[in-house]
């Protein structure tokens, strides 16, 4: 019957047949993505911050410096590793390796989150410490000058600007993992594309049924986009600024710590 159907009629039968699991799959895609797009944040900025820890070669202990490095070494590895390698190898390493390698078992689910976590951490890391470097240095050298310590300077002074400027690129990886998420299919994740296969194997519509998927992930990485743009507009704040005072900044900082 379905082969008599010219295209959109077949379109409206596969979406009044199947339009549900269509929802549920980019459901799934949404859950996976911002969620993992948060906890890549937060990998990304731990590294980042770890990276652009400053070393003094004449008070830090030597123990403190080797320690320092070492980390450095690691989450450079941690960097071009995940960098480096596809999505979709990763998802088949970490979901049957796990236990080949390590005796870990892991359900899908926890493998999907993993992956495009640490994938996303990867490449946030980078951002953050490139955003952290583009603040002016003498903001750094002004917050120690008024008595702030290192992690007052970065959580006070130096992070909140690096999160303003590294937004656009927040953005981009959220709008990315919408999309890459379609590689864990390889693991039995019943997201949008795995929706598809299971659509356009059951009715032999390739071509409808990726009409339908393309056009529902355009909608979730335009809508997306829109939002981000317009809490980036938010952050911007008014035209007319006033200048903040770091003394003031210093003296509340004081009394916090009387």
């Amino acid at each position: 019957m379905i082969s008599q159907m010219n295209f959109f009629e077949r379109i409206v039968y596969i979406l009044g047949k199947y339009g549900t699991s269509y929802l549920k799959g980019a459901g799934t895609t949404l859950v996976i993505a911002v969620v993992s797009t948060l906890i890549g944040c937060l990998i990304g900025f731990a590294a980042g911050i770890i990276q652009t820890i400053p070393i003094d070669k004449q008070r830090d202990s030597l123990i403190k410096r080797a320690l320092l490095r070492g980390v450095w070494v690691i989450l450079n590895v941690y960097v071009e590793v995940f960098r480096g390698t596809p999505m979709i190898v990763q998802a088949v390493f970490i979901y049957y390796g796990m236990s080949q390698l390590f005796n870990i078992q892991l359900g899908m689910w926890q493998s999907a989150f993993l992956v495009v976590s640490v994938n996303t951490g990867a490449y946030m890391a980078e951002s953050v410490r490139g955003g952290i470097i583009s603040v002016d240095p003498g903001q750094m050298e002004g917050a120690k000058a008024i008595g702030m310590n290192h992690v007052q300077a970065m959580t006070n002074v130096i992070l909140p600007q690096a999160f303003r400027n590294i937004l656009p690129q927040i953005g981009n990886n959220l709008i990315i993992n919408i999309k890459d998420t379609s590689v864990l299919s390889v693991i039995s994740i019943v997201d949008l594309f795995f929706v598809h296969k299971s659509v356009s194997g059951a009715l032999y519509t390739y071509f409808e049924s990726a009409t339908i998927v393309m056009l529902i992930y355009l909608t979730m990485t335009v809508v997306t986009s829109r939002l981000l743009r317009l809490l980036e507009n938010k952050l911007d704040g008014s035209e007319n600024y006033e200048m903040v005072d770091l003394m003031d900044i210093g003296t509340q900082l004081g009394k916090k710590r009387a």
